[in-house]
């Protein structure tokens, strides 16, 4: 299994069967799911079948959604999920989790600058954008730190768990993007 990219404190690789503990675990707790499309208690069978789907996918595989693991010290602590459109494949849309107790360390930021770097310099994308909850404050301004521009405000426009939410659309083009690495200006 080949590794997508190594960074300065990551490995961001393929999710592997024996990731389906790990997985459950953080996908399980609640203030991490609270923005995202699954309930908890997130069960191990669930995450192992989700790996076992995603066994053929391809990274930036048009029109398949590829959740990226995110490993640091041999351990996974969260992914990065990637889509590339399958209608339009110089488009792709992003989105990460990260386990509560990875967070506040720049992982998140790290593995997405990585993830949108390969997109542009490997694959030819045009354009990346992310969709998250206007009161998800932690998501906000990680997209904001990672260079991504907030393009739209949909009010009341998504039913997610029992209630209208908002949601901010932000988005960067291949001709905006900056590969930020430590030491380069």
């Amino acid at each position: 299994m080949e590794n997508f990219a190594v960074t300065e404190h990551l490995v961001l690789r393929p999710m592997a069967s024996g990731d389906a503990a790990a997985l459950a675990a953080y996908r399980s707790d609640p203030v991490q799911a609270r923005y995202q499309s699954w309930e908890t208690p997130y069960a191990v069978e669930t995450a192992q079948a989700l790996i076992a789907q995603m066994r053929g996918v391809r990274f930036a595989q048009p029109g398949s959604w590829l959740q990226v693991a995110i490993e640091s010290a041999g351990r996974l602590i969260g992914d990065v999920a990637v889509r590339v459109d399958g209608d339009d494949p110089r488009q792709a849309e992003v989105g990460f989790t990260l386990a509560a107790d990875a967070q506040g360390r720049g992982f998140a930021t790290e593995a997405l600058r990585a993830v949108i770097s390969l997109l542009f310099a490997e694959h030819g994308l045009h354009r990346v954008t992310a969709v998250c909850d206007t009161r998800n404050d932690r998501s906000v301004a990680l997209l904001e730190r990672v260079g991504m521009r907030r393009e739209a405000h949909h009010r009341k426009s998504a039913w997610w768990k029992g209630e209208w939410t908002e949601e901010y659309v932000y988005a960067v083009l291949a001709e905006e993007w900056r590969d930020e690495k430590p030491g380069v200006p």
